[in-house]
């Protein structure tokens, strides 16, 4: 089968489309037949070397399939051979094939293709975990959510505003400021124009906001403390900034403060099966309703992986860089 190899670590360069042996099915694992992956972070990161692949999973890159059913495991149950599922996978995602949990497989909901299923599958997850299981969100309160046109920021305003929250939110750029607004976010600031911190405190009469979603870290850590309220959360989902910040633990201690972090992919497959059970009971039928679609910036053949990786690089994308495995692509 084809897959996407990283020969080294550093730029473009590195990035490499070979014919590779197709992996076996291990006991509960389904072996996809990838139509379409995604891009994430990790990724990217893996590509630097800055991202060392957890122990005993795919050195391959992509973390997120949508496909058929081609074989499976013999414990594996409730599957048939060219069902239609997606989820996330413990790597070997820019591939032909790929092993996929049974725990973690889900099927694609009635009138989503590949492209927005695979789309899907890791913001989706992360997002409910986050703004729900760790962040506790409740209709009526508000929410700070920083690289809110991610792919998982643009599923987080999705998720917050259907359960009635207010969703404040930072990007980089006017495109993405306006892009935001017509998602349905209320209030977006660009951090390079706007100081967020004066803003969030001015639209709450100082009060703050009970919750941040960081994918920021480093020295934005300070500035997002400043912003919750008393007992209030923040969740670390990122370190775009960095992994080291000053921290006044005066304010921690006065406001009784709560930072939680969040990581998927370094979770033991039993607590990641949970993550997904949890994610598919609150949102599977929502999805399949319509009221909650992901946000694709652009969808590449598996050939331009490396033309997708520059443009995450580069911080261009409005929701999620899709590969296809078959068909055209649609990027500029």
């Amino acid at each position: 089968m084809r897959a996407v190899i990283y020969e080294g670590s550093g730029g473009p360069e590195v990035v490499k489309l070979r014919e590779v042996a197709r992996p076996v099915p291990t006991r509960e694992a389904l072996l996809v037949k990838v139509q379409a992956t995604a891009l994430n972070r990790a990724d990217l990161l893996q590509r630097h070397g800055e991202y060392q692949v957890p122990e005993g999973q795919s050195p391959i890159p992509g973390v997120e399939v949508a496909g058929t059913v081609e074989a499976w495991g013999e414990d594996v149950k409730g599957f048939t051979r060219g069902q239609r599922v997606y989820g996330v996978v413990e790597g070997g995602g820019l591939a032909d094939y790929c092993l996929l949990d049974q725990g973690m497989a889900n099927p694609i909901p009635t009138g989503f293709d590949f492209a927005e299923a695979a789309a899907t599958a890791e913001s989706c997850l992360t997002a409910n975990e986050t703004l729900f299981t760790l962040g506790q969100l409740q209709q009526g309160q508000a929410v700070l959510i920083h690289a809110a046109a991610s792919s998982i920021g643009t599923t987080m305003v999705q998720m917050a505003r259907h359960v009635g929250a207010t969703t404040f939110c930072t990007v980089g750029t006017p495109r993405k400021v306006e892009a935001l607004r017509a998602l349905g976010a209320d209030e977006v600031f660009n951090y390079r124009e706007q100081d967020f911190v004066s803003e969030v405190l001015r639209l709450t009469r100082g009060e703050g906001v009970p919750l941040v979603m960081d994918f920021i870290g480093g020295a934005w850590l300070e500035r997002n403390l400043a912003v919750l309220g008393h007992e209030g959360c923040l969740v670390m989902v990122g370190l775009l900034d960095g992994m080291t910040a000053q921290v006044d633990l005066l304010r921690i201690v006065q406001r009784r403060l709560q930072l939680k972090g969040s990581s998927l992919r370094l979770r033991p497959m039993r607590e990641k099966r949970e993550v997904n059970a949890r994610f598919r009971q609150r949102w599977l039928e929502v999805l399949a309703r319509g009221e909650l679609r992901p946000v694709i910036h652009a969808r590449y053949p598996l050939e331009d992986v490396g033309v997708a990786l520059a443009d995450m690089e580069a911080n261009r994308n409005i929701g999620k860089l899709v590969l296809t495995l078959e068909g055209k692509s649609s990027h500029a």
